[in-house]
């Protein structure tokens, strides 16, 4: 019953987020799923600037901020929904291939699914090397962002990557909503920010 009663509260919460928030005009026209252009609303980010505050909750619904990880870089992989096909394979990857190599970065995984399904998401599939982090209770991550996808409660694919002072330094926008990001420009870029001088190797190589 508490689950259908949160669930029912963050759709309710969905819908009166999204007349509040206006349309992220920095990525407009750049987001397409199944062919068509997707809105985007809330603030938006750019390479270069302070990355904003946010407020989402871990597995426990303990409220978590990017403050929390002061001093450290970060990378933020963010998928629409765990429980989907491409959005397990992205956090696979992260959580697999890249986790153990760049002990220097936290490395974290954003979406707006509940944090019921995200801890039994991680139970199933064996994600341990990163840690997972829900948008569903106060939409802040999204609305910080412009990640929030208006109709769809959910947010856009993207990968940022934030220095030690949380300066953006990376930001890859995936604009079919299908598909998964390019992990190669991602590590290329992990690889600037640690100062390593090789790619690590994938089980695809």
């Amino acid at each position: 019953m508490l689950k259908k009663i949160i669930l029912a509260l963050s759709l309710a919460s969905s819908a009166t987020l999204a007349l509040e928030i206006e349309e992220n005009q920095i990525d407009k026209g750049k987001v397409f799923a199944q062919g068509k252009e997707v809105t985007l609303l809330g603030k938006g980010v750019t390479i270069g600037q302070k990355a904003p505050n946010f407020k989402v909750v871990d597995a426990q619904f303990k409220a978590v901020t990017l403050n929390d990880f002061s001093g450290k870089a970060v990378l933020i992989s963010i998928v629409p929904s765990l429980d989907t096909g491409v959005c397990s394979l992205q956090t696979k990857f992260f959580n697999q291939e890249v986790a153990d190599k760049y002990n220097n970065i936290e490395m974290l995984t954003i979406s707006a699914d509940l944090p019921f399904a995200q801890k039994r998401f991680c139970a199933v599939e064996g994600i341990d090397k990163i840690q997972t982090l829900s948008d569903s209770v106060w939409r802040d991550f999204g609305k910080q962002y412009g990640l929030y996808i208006k109709d769809m409660g959910l947010l856009s694919r993207a990968i940022l990557v934030l220095d030690k002072e949380h300066k953006v330094t990376y930001k890859q926008l995936v604009s079919n909503l299908a598909t998964e990001p390019n992990y190669e420009e991602v590590i290329t870029h992990l690889n600037q920010l640690s100062g390593k001088t090789t790619e690590p190797k994938t089980d695809t190589e």
